[in-house]
């Protein structure tokens, strides 16, 4: 799957499109710097990974992506749109699943995909109805989709908001933590979906701590310690460089 990966190219100037390029990025809080000069790229349709300890600076980088904070210096093309001079376009084709996220619990799961639709579709025409149709199936809560979201599991709530991230077709989804504190069940039926988005040609960027997760859903894999990354490649090259069994002992002994 990884060798048709980053295979269309820029027409006018003849180079391999990146879904997204980052060069030197930095990010600073005052005389604190959470984001020290990072540059990686992801491939058009991949499934790339940026994993960290806590603090390491993934949030704080997917929310630059997702055009929620300004960068201090460096630079990051999305589609080949710079992010800084053409958030509105880029705003268009990305969809962004913050780890935090919550949907109103006052409304039921069908009212509140309606609600989000209806800003991609003012009209209320066939993209917003398809759109809709689209988010009831990913979420695939059954007969629960009509009950108030309060009623909702946290696994019920996840994969709705999975389903009102991907029903949008973005070119990119930015997904924090989608599978953080759920069951097996709820997390596999995440990961599949995520899988199959990327199948159908979605370019997908997220963070986990779950490094099982990470070795069965990423193509290639950043890692990011105090702000900068120390390592980046696909599972199985990570695995043979640092002769790991798994992305988790890469883990420990890259950032250790």
């Amino acid at each position: 799957m990884h060798s048709i990966k980053g295979s269309i190219k820029g027409f006018e100037e003849g180079y391999l499109l990146k879904a997204i390029e980052v060069r030197d990025l930095v990010k600073t809080y005052g005389k604190f710097t959470a984001v020290k000069g990072i540059s990686f790229s992801v491939d058009v349709g991949e499934i790339f990974g940026l994993i960290g300890p806590n603090g390491a600076g993934k949030t704080t980088t997917l929310r630059i992506l997702a055009t929620l904070l300004q960068i201090s210096s460096g630079r990051v093309r999305i589609f080949d749109k710079d992010l800084e001079r053409d958030q509105d376009e880029i705003r268009k084709i990305i969809s962004y699943l913050p780890e935090d996220a919550g949907a109103y619990k006052n409304l039921t799961g069908r009212e509140y995909l309606k609600f989000i639709a209806a800003f991609f579709d003012p009209s209320l025409g066939k993209q917003y109805e398809s759109m809709v149709e689209r988010g009831i199936s990913i979420a695939n809560i059954g007969k629960r989709i009509d009950d108030k979201v309060e009623t909702y599991s946290k696994g019920m709530t996840r994969r709705l908001l999975v389903g009102r991230a991907l029903m949008v077709k973005p070119k990119i989804a930015i997904l924090d933590e989608p599978t953080s504190g759920l069951d097996v069940i709820n997390a596999k039926e995440i990961r599949n979906i995520v899988r199959k988005a990327s199948a159908e040609g979605m370019t997908v960027l997220l963070s986990s701590h779950n490094m099982l997760e990470v070795e069965f859903l990423c193509d290639r894999i950043a890692l990011i310690n105090d702000g900068k990354i120390v390592e980046t490649g696909s599972p199985k090259e990570l695995k043979e460089k640092y002769s790991a069994e798994n992305i988790e002992d890469v883990f420990v002994k890259v950032v250790s």
